[in-house]
């Protein structure tokens, strides 16, 4: 297997390894099914990206979004709504995570057993290179504000919602828990409470050894298709650069790499380091007390267990309340599970489900 450049895209590829869609997609633990569960409906829609318009690499812009009505949303005609969005990992699609986190069964099952109803959310942020990170460039496009903006007001106006920050949640998986915690940091004008899933790219990270083929592999890549055909691990190389490394200087793919003819460009690396979270975290302190409630988890057989406790302890220094678990698992074996008894019963508890909350 081709070595990555550094150890943060090597974490990433195990994971984009572990969630590989279609015939190869992830197996997780599915939970019982709940006696006496009512069906959710599933509405499949595309939203358009007014902050992906103009992106360099051509990345679709009307992008795929699953909506999950609760059993009483068409008979309680006059009923608003909290939202709960649910972002998906690298090499993955909302479709794909959907099967991952096995809804509708789960938010089914998550109601009959006891939990609010709610609204949730999959946008689509899948990329040709495999993975959005859910950052602003002008390479891939702006999926943070994407996913704060676009898709909530998309959402606010077509569904009966409660417009109110209190009343949205935001929770991710992996590359999805890194956008959870980046965008959750960012706009807590947005999103009330947060869920925290097993977080990838939480720390800044140096470059390892030169690697020669690997800079081959990847200089010879021109087009989609040619990303496409790579590795996991130059392809996960390749979503890092065009997500925190973007270059409208340098076509056609328009990114910059951590080396250049087998010599480290410190530059590349501080673009980088600027969008790891545990890097950035002490700028949005106020935003984080902002948040009626916060939670991580991530599996005691994860490599993210370590930046995970990191991340808790920045939280736990600033005086903000969270909640943080290791539970027995793998990177994904328990994320359908944690899904239905966790994450959705957190949003029961800590959302806002009347009007005018403050």
């Amino acid at each position: 297997m081709i070595k990555t450049t550094f150890f943060c895209l090597m974490t990433l590829t195990i994971l984009a390894a572990l969630a590989r869609p279609a015939a190869a997609q992830v197996q997780t633990e599915v939970p019982a099914v709940v006696p006496g569960a009512k069906p959710v409906k599933v509405e499949r829609l595309k939203i358009h990206g007014t902050a992906l318009e103009g992106n360099l690499a051509g990345e679709a812009v009307d992008r795929d979004v699953l909506v999950f009505l609760p059993p009483s949303y068409a008979r309680e005609k006059s009923r608003r709504y909290p939202v709960v969005y649910a972002l998906h990992g690298y090499s993955i699609g909302a479709e794909q995570w959907s099967k991952e986190i096995h809804v509708p069964q789960t938010i089914e099952g998550a109601f009959a057993q006891g939990a609010k109803e709610v609204i949730v959310v999959l946008p689509d942020s899948k990329t040709i290179h495999n993975g959005s990170m859910y950052s602003s460039s002008v390479t891939t496009g702006d999926f943070e504000r994407f996913i704060a903006r676009d898709v909530v007001a998309y959402i606010d106006a077509h569904y009966r919602t409660l417009p109110n920050r209190l009343s949205r949640g935001l929770v991710g998986h992996s590359m999805g828990g890194y956008g959870a915690t980046r965008i959750g940091m960012k706009h807590a004008d947005v999103f009330g409470s947060l869920y925290i899933m097993s977080p990838c790219c939480l720390s800044p990270r140096q470059a390892g050894p030169a690697n020669a083929e690997m800079e081959k592999t990847l200089a010879e890549v021109k087009t989609a298709e040619d990303s496409a055909k790579l590795p996991f691990p130059a392809r996960a190389s390749l979503a890092a650069a065009a997500a925190w490394a973007p270059n409208p200087k340098n076509p056609p793919l328009y990114l910059d790499l951590p080396r250049k003819n087998g010599e480290v460009q410190p530059e590349v690396l501080a673009k980088f380091a600027a969008n790891a979270p545990l890097a950035f975290i002490d700028q949005y302190i106020g935003n984080l007390r902002q948040y009626r409630a916060i939670s991580i988890d991530v599996g005691d057989k994860d490599g993210l267990r370590v930046d995970s406790g990191k991340l808790r302890d920045v939280l736990d220094k600033y005086g903000i309340a969270n909640s943080f678990e290791l539970y027995q698992g793998t990177h994904t074996s328990a994320v359908a599970v944690r899904f239905q008894n966790y994450v959705m019963p957190f949003f029961s508890k800590n959302l806002c489900f009347t009007k005018g909350c403050k």
